[in-house]
């Protein structure tokens, strides 16, 4: 072999050129348009197609009967078939808004959803900032009793309370009893309405509490410690590190949880049902249990509509706040 042909470089063959509008590069140096893969803006909803069938099904349905319902005159004559529905237009509206006992539960349902959400909500936040600084057995073990407390029934759970909190037997008499000075032996804890209801309150709490742990704790887990760090070094306490660092951080998870917890709690029903034996009194009604009691006690579908359809509309207000503080979220970032 030469010398020519050892010390001569090979070079790589010239790609052939393309003709404008041909593929590759346009006249003007830009490149083609290539057509996008797929379906374009229909593939989108066709993947979406199967889920909103569902909830057509689900949702959609039993709410387009539900506001029917609420313009109809439908009880228990209607519902054998012995009469046909008449509409009575705004009838049912007017006679419960002008009803004294319905925004007495109205009142109700928001004092005890607003306890309720302010408790979890508290309690949740104080305990995903300890597991933060406790060692990794003793958070294993607390996050085992979180997942055990929330995944259990609703029904074996208000059994256990009805029990902790029972007039004869209950173990929470027996354990204030042994404080000095306090006698609570045969103390009813549901003889009045706000005691009773402070119960269900807490019942709602324990098993809305591990979720909201769970949620923070992982959004704590985005909370830079540079950030933290610094905030010490300008002289910032552990108040002043949670105010301005780690707050903002969980803002949007914040505002997701207190609007689920509001909607959630402003929809309890099992917990008020079971612990008063399936009969609550005029003390214990909240919007789901009036409705409930108006529909399938008193057989007036109509005004049970009625008053469902007006709760449905305040959690839409709920959702409509929520959806505007995250678009202020967004707008910020």
């Amino acid at each position: 072999m030469s010398a020519a042909e050892t010390t001569t470089a090979k070079v790589p063959p010239t790609r052939p050129s393309t003709a404008p509008g041909a593929g590759g590069t346009g006249g003007a140096g830009k490149p083609a348009v290539r057509p996008r893969a797929g379906g374009g803006a229909a593939l989108p909803w066709t993947l979406l197609a199967p889920c909103l069938l569902v909830l057509l099904l689900v949702l959609g349905y039993p709410l387009a009967r539900l506001v029917a319902l609420s313009f109809q005159k439908f009880g228990q004559p209607q519902l054998w078939g012995f009469q046909e529905p008449e509409t009575v237009g705004f009838a049912n509206f007017t006679r419960i808004l002008g009803d004294g006992e319905f925004w007495a539960v109205v009142v109700r349902t928001i004092v005890f959803a607003g306890g309720a959400v302010i408790l979890t909500m508290v309690l949740g936040m104080l305990t995903a900032l300890l597991l933060q600084r406790v060692s990794g057995w003793v958070k294993t073990l607390i996050n085992i009793a979180l997942v055990a407390s929330w995944g259990m029934p609703i029904i074996v759970a208000t059994a256990i309370f009805k029990w902790l909190f029972d007039t004869d037997y209950g173990v929470l008499n027996w354990l204030l009893s042994r404080l000095p000075g306090v006698d609570m032996i045969g103390h009813n804890w549901f003889a009045s309405g706000p005691q009773g209801l402070a119960v269900i309150m807490l019942l709602v709490v324990w098993g809305a509490v591990p979720f909201v742990v769970i949620t923070l704790s992982a959004g704590l887990t985005q909370v830079p410690k540079e950030l933290e760090e610094a905030a010490r070094l300008d002289g910032a306490g552990s108040w002043g590190v949670f105010r301005y660092v780690t707050l903002p951080v969980l803002k949007p998870i914040i505002v997701m949880l207190t609007t689920l917890s509001v909607i959630w709690d402003m929809g309890v029903f099992p917990q008020v049902f079971v612990m008063r034996n399936g009969h609550p009194e005029a003390e214990f009604q909240l919007l789901t249990t009036y409705s409930y009691d108006k529909a399938f006690v008193v057989n007036d579908y109509g005004g049970g509509s009625a008053i469902a359809l007006v709760t449905v509309v305040l959690l839409l207000g709920v959702v409509a706040v929520y959806m505007r503080q995250m678009l202020k979220i967004g707008e910020v970032e």
